[in-house]
């Protein structure tokens, strides 16, 4: 997992804290689970919580396969969680949880020279460092994390044993902070893949989970963080920060936030275990229209989702709006399923891996509201990344909905979670995800059909995104806006 722009969890990829297991991603946030061989397999969900899978750390370490090797679809590697740091450290980040081959190289006999200068550092700090004794452990930590770090990819880190222990914890869903995913933006507002914070890299709250300590508190989607507990954050690095903002259920931390033109301010948030629901259903326009927010991704969502769908098609209901908004993602194989069930057949979305080989994921085949006569508006914001974004693009490339709102937070990345011999591990970006029409849309977004701008200081109440979806599906006499209709 969270994040750089892209959002995390403070709770757990640069938003959010640790609470339930979440169910997995593009495989989660973050990213997550492994397949067994023979193709990925779903892994088990303890809680209807977004991000809740029950995630172990593999008892045996896992070895990359060497590149040279036929390589099947990323699904076919692990499970896919793209999430964005939802529940841990996920924002904005696609992930799965890897396997590794059968090799574990030495320095391979090309390198050698390369590397001669990283073992004379390491034989001469073991030999003649007097400055007290040397961990070696902590050196070797130091120098893996030292590479990652030289990627310059927010979304690439090493994580020690703890932090991947506490990274699958996220993963399930459940975790203890203050439930807001965070990322970075530069001075212009813009998403940033920045690292350590400063002027130029600003740490952001990308939205607060619904019902959190976060949105109890007052914080809102757009603030910027510029102290936590009065500290400044400026130097710090996105995890560093986001560790200082988690922490045990109970205790307070106190951000120091600046909203627009106005001053800064302090707020105090009390942190709590965080468990979102991921599916929230209601009627619309006198039981013209179902409603059906979606604020994570994982298996169990997708469940539920489905079973929510089906309640009200058997209702008779044809006229639905997929609310996305301040969804982080969570794993693809959940994006695949919800967008299939509109969706008949035909990609759902590629994956480009170092090489540029480019796979397709297509529709399940299994949805149940694929027909015409089925009209779908997709609301987002700048708060949905990730597996929100999978569902939102499959959909308005595919002509099967409408998008509304504003722009989204722009995630089209995925991360493999490597375990490592000593319990630690490695979460590197592994590939691209694009929309069905091969859009990339990494810092830019899915730009909705009907942009509907959300006023900086809402009323109770009030939501103009919501009231132009139920609008055009209540006055639509025709195809909605962005939707052409598909040959019979």
């Amino acid at each position: 997992m969270l994040p750089s722009d892209p959002s995390t969890p403070e709770t757990v990829p640069t938003a959010g804290d640790p609470g339930p297991v979440p169910a997995g991603e593009p495989g989660p946030m973050a990213a997550n689970p492994w397949p067994p061989a023979g193709g990925p397999e779903p892994l088990p969900t303890g809680s209807p919580e977004p991000h809740q899978i029950g995630l172990e750390v593999p008892p045996t370490p896992v070895v990359t396969p060497r590149s040279g090797g036929a390589r099947g679809p990323i699904l076919a590697l692990a499970v896919i969680f793209v999430a964005v740091l939802a529940g841990g450290a996920l924002f904005m980040s696609g992930y799965l949880i890897g396997q590794r081959g059968a090799e574990q190289p030495g320095t391979p006999v090309t390198a050698q020279q390369s590397f001669q200068p990283f073992w004379d550092t390491y034989d001469t700090i073991i030999k003649r460092f007097a400055g007290g004794s040397v961990d070696r452990e902590a050196l070797i930590q130091g120098a893996i994390k030292g590479m990652v770090d030289s990627l310059g990819d927010p979304y690439s880190a090493y994580l020690t044993p703890d932090e991947y222990r506490q990274g699958i914890q996220d993963l399930s869903g459940q975790f203890e902070g203050i439930g807001a995913e965070i990322g970075t933006r530069d001075a212009s507002g813009k998403t940033s893949d920045c690292t350590t914070l400063g002027p130029d890299c600003r740490l952001v709250v990308v939205s607060p989970l619904d019902g959190s300590p976060a949105e109890k508190a007052g914080i809102l989607a757009g603030d910027v963080i510029v102290a936590i507990d009065g500290t400044p954050v400026d130097g710090l690095t996105v995890d560093s920060s986001r560790d200082k903002i988690r922490g045990k259920k109970g205790t307070e931390v106190v951000l120091t936030v600046k909203r627009g033109d106005a001053p800064s301010k302090d707020i105090k948030v009390v942190r709590d275990v965080i468990v979102s629901k991921e599916v929230v259903a209601k009627d619309l326009a006198g039981g013209q229209v179902g409603y059906i927010a979606v604020t994570g991704f994982s298996d169990n969502a997708a469940t539920k989702f489905h079973d929510q769908l089906q309640a009200d098609l058997k209702a008779g209901k044809t006229k639905f709006i997929l609310d996305l908004r301040g969804n982080p993602g969570g794993y693809v194989t959940a994006a695949k399923s919800i967008a299939s069930e509109f969706i008949k057949d035909g990609p759902i979305f590629w994956e480009e891996d170092s090489t540029g080989k480019q796979d397709e994921t297509d529709a399940s085949g299994q949805g149940i509201a694929t027909s015409d006569s089925i009209k779908l508006i997709v609301l987002v914001d700048k708060g949905s990344a990730s597996a929100s974004e999978i569902v939102a693009g499959a959909l308005q490339d595919r002509k099967r909905a409408t998008v509304v709102g504003e722009t989204s937070f722009g995630k089209g990345t995925v991360q493999q979670w490597i375990p490592l011999q000593d319990g630690s591990a490695l979460k590197l970006t592994i590939a691209k995800w694009l929309t069905p029409d091969k859009n990339w849309i990494h810092h830019v977004g899915i730009v909705p059909d009907v942009p509907v701008a959300v006023p900086a200081n809402p009323a109770p109440n009030v939501d103009p995104a919501l009231d132009k979806a139920v609008e055009l599906l209540t006055k639509a006499t025709g195809s909605l806006p962005g939707v052409m209709d598909r040959a019979a």
